[in-house]
């Protein structure tokens, strides 16, 4: 088995010392923020050496950033460097501002490719987003690191994709766990045999009876959990027992809306610190749930592993890769006077992920409401126009039917 480096393989002891001259630089960093005036004043940087004491820090969420980039433009303040230091800008959905950087592996993802069995000699397809969004670039990067070739495929023109996969001889696939069977399905569309022998993917769930499908098309299919803001957060590897958290960033599991640490082995909230020194977000809040696993991996890395990911801490949920909030259903109602309520359905057909949108309204024309879903959702998905009062009373704006297990 190969590494990506020797940080995967440190003892526990190894590793803690190694936080311990981290961490401390890291809120140092942080406190040299204006984005961090507040939140981090009066924290002594040098007593900070394990996760223990980050526990004592309040928690930065989502929430956070969004209001202070409103005042400081693009970034909140929470970068150590000026915006014009950044290789790139990025928009994801909220809008919020996310930093990016050409420097080697800016978000470790190569880690995860290396795991993935991706090196020098692959072709990568990558089919995530690189409009606006940095998703694209993240995978990029990551095989960069790890020497292999990128096809920028981004998504959309499906049997374009099939062709260039085809010409180009692609042999490991980038994307949202779902994509890869419809360019393998227009593929067998068309006749066309396709070299995809690897996939890391990320953007959503990979359900079991997916991946069991590539693995009967000859596929190693291996899955990350990353985020906009944070990179590469945890990874699996061959073995496929949970996710292993990357060399950089700390993990805590919180009950959710606190900061408080559950006991071992209990769901909570993923808050994580990262030891990125141009962007040290400090206890970040992802609004993602999940677990630590006890022991370590069977694959030889060392660090700790989490269950994956087990739904939100909100009502926030991710549809073929791409979140969908709360706060967006509640702009759709406000688009349109006669609109009393709306809800989000996400659940699958097959494979893969599907979207309905049960609208409250005196209106009995759907096609009324197209344009609008996608403007404010950034999604296509069917719309069910019904009658007020015929909606739950549940309190529920986004319900995910979607089986995880």
């Amino acid at each position: 088995m190969t590494y990506f480096d020797k940080l995967e393989t440190r003892s526990s002891d190894e590793r803690a010392a190694d936080h311990a001259r981290a961490l401390p630089e890291q809120i140092a960093r942080a406190q040299s923020a204006p984005g961090y005036a507040d939140i981090l004043l009066g924290v002594q940087a040098d007593i900070v050496t394990d996760p223990q004491a980050l526990a004592k820090l309040p928690v930065l969420r989502k929430s956070d950033l969004t209001q202070a980039q409103g005042t400081r433009p693009p970034f909140g303040g929470f970068t150590v460097k000026p915006t014009r230091q950044f290789q790139h800008v990025f928009q994801s959905p909220g809008p919020i501002y996310e930093p990016g950087s050409t420097d080697h592996d800016w978000w470790r993802m190569g880690r995860f490719l290396n795991a993935a069995g991706v090196g020098r000699g692959d072709i990568v397809q990558n089919c995530f987003g690189y409009h606006l969004t940095p998703a694209g670039m993240i995978f990029e990067s990551g095989a960069q690191a790890v020497g292999a070739s990128v096809l920028p495929a981004g998504t959309g023109q499906t049997e374009l994709q099939v062709t260039a996969a085809r010409d180009v001889g692609c042999t490991a696939y980038a994307g949202t766990p779902d994509y890869l069977k419809i360019i393998l399905d227009k593929a067998d569309e068309m006749g066309v045999a396709l070299k995809f022998s690897k996939a890391a993917v990320g953007g959503g769930a990979l359900f079991p009876s997916l991946r069991q499908e590539y693995a009967d098309r000859g596929i190693s299919c291996l899955q990350c959990y990353a985020t906009a803001d944070l990179g590469n957060i945890a990874y699996e590897s061959p073995a496929m027992e949970g996710m292993i958290i990357d060399e950089h960033v700390i993990v805590e599991i919180v009950t959710p809306g606190t900061g408080t640490p559950v006991a071992p082995g209990d769901v909570g909230e993923v808050v994580v610190t990262t030891l990125n020194p141009d962007y040290p977000l400090i206890r970040f809040a992802t609004g993602d749930l999940s677990a630590i696993m006890p022991g370590e991996s069977p694959c030889g890395r060392t660090n700790m592993r989490i269950k994956g990911w087990m739904g939100r801490a909100d009502q926030t949920t991710k549809i073929k890769g791409m979140f969908v909030r709360p706060e967006q259903v509640a702009a759709l109602v406000e688009k349109h006077d006669e609109i009393v309520k709306a809800r989000v359905i996400a659940a699958r057909q097959g494979e893969l992920d599907t979207m309905t949108v049960q609208i409250e309204s005196p209106c009995e024309n759907d096609g009324a409401y197209a344009k609008s879903v996608v403007e404010v959702l950034k999604l296509k998905g069917a719309i069910e126009v019904v009658a007020p009062g015929t909606l739950p009373k549940d309190g529920l704006v986004i319900e995910d039917q979607r089986v995880y297990e």
